[in-house]
Order: C-alpha cells, then structure tokens, then sequence
C-alpha cells in the first residue's frame, strides 16, 4: 500500500518562506530576537528524547530528529559564516552545499543531537553579538546566493529566523504525534 503524499503542511509547519525585498527596525529586531531564542527553543523541543526517539524520522519520508537537529546547526552555522562575508567582503558569491549529503555524514550518524546544540548555543552567541553590534546600514549590505541570487544581509536573517522556528515545529509535532498532519 502507497503512503500518502506528504503535504505543504507536513513540509512547511508553519509556512513557506516568503522572501521579501524590506524591513522595517521592528521586523529586525523582531528576527534577531528569534534567532537569539532558538537554541533554548531546540533545547526545550529535544527535551527527555533517547536514542530511539531521536532516530525516528519527524515526518513521513523525513530525516531522522538526530539529522534535524545536526541540520540546523550546520545550516546557522553557515549562515553566520555569510554574514561575517557579508560584512567584509563586496557582496560575496557563497558557496551553497549539498544539505542531503551533508546529513548522511558519519558525525550526523554517530554524534549525538546535543553536541550540535550545545554548537549552535555558541555559533548563536557570536552570530547574535555580531548582530548587535551593526548599524542600519551593514543590515542592508548584500552577499550573491548562486540559487537565490542576491540576498541583504535583513533577507538572510528574515531567512534563519524562519528556519529555526520552521525546525524546531517539526520536532514539537513529531513530539505530538501530528507530523502525520
């Protein structure tokens, strides 16, 4: 028997990204305050899983919880690698990655989830104290995404506070048992 089809929903718990060309100081605050947020938020999520649990896809034809979480981590963590190019470099071609591959490594088998936590809670430190130190102008500073095209630095962080939340709902809904939804 066929399973059925995995809906937008069960992809995109809370949305699509919506890409937008501005932000007002409000919205950005509102963004960095997220991305501040998100390592307790994936912590608080993650709490009282074990192994077995952790290995569970989080939705039908999903990763594992365990892939998630590692994810997120490698994913912040290159995001606060082009922010920092961003900064010091005239709009800088990034280089994407392959996230399929890079979840199949053998770290992301064999290390737990909370080491990739406890490297997020640090990468986030950094990220959010480069952040706060910026003025209105270096938010509107841009890097060249090769499947994106060019992104302001307000775009990827609008970007990266949707991705946490976006992730750490896939985990609260596994944790439910509505990832089925």
């Amino acid at each position: 028997m066929a399973s059925a089809p995995i809906t937008d929903g069960q992809r995109f718990p809370i949305g699509r990204f919506e890409r937008r060309d501005t932000f007002t100081a409000e919205e950005r605050a509102a963004h960095v305050a997220r991305i501040t947020a998100l390592p307790h938020k994936l912590a608080v999520a993650l709490e009282g899983l074990g192994e077995a649990q952790y290995d569970a896809p989080y939705r039908p034809e999903g990763w594992t919880i365990r892939q998630l979480v590692h994810h997120v981590a490698d994913s912040h963590l290159n995001a606060y690698v082009r922010l920092k190019l961003a900064l010091t470099e005239h709009e800088p071609t990034i280089k994407p990655y392959d996230q399929d591959a890079w979840v199949e490594l053998a770290d992301v088998r064999t290390v737990s989830p909370q080491v990739s936590l406890a490297m997020l809670t640090a990468v986030h430190e950094r990220w959010v104290a480069t952040m706060n130190g910026m003025t209105d102008r270096q938010f509107e500073r841009a890097l060249y995404h090769p499947e994106n095209g060019r992104m302001t630095i307000d775009q990827l962080l609008a970007l990266y506070a949707w991705h946490g939340d976006h992730h750490v709902e896939h985990i609260v809904r596994a944790r439910r048992g509505t990832a089925q939804s």
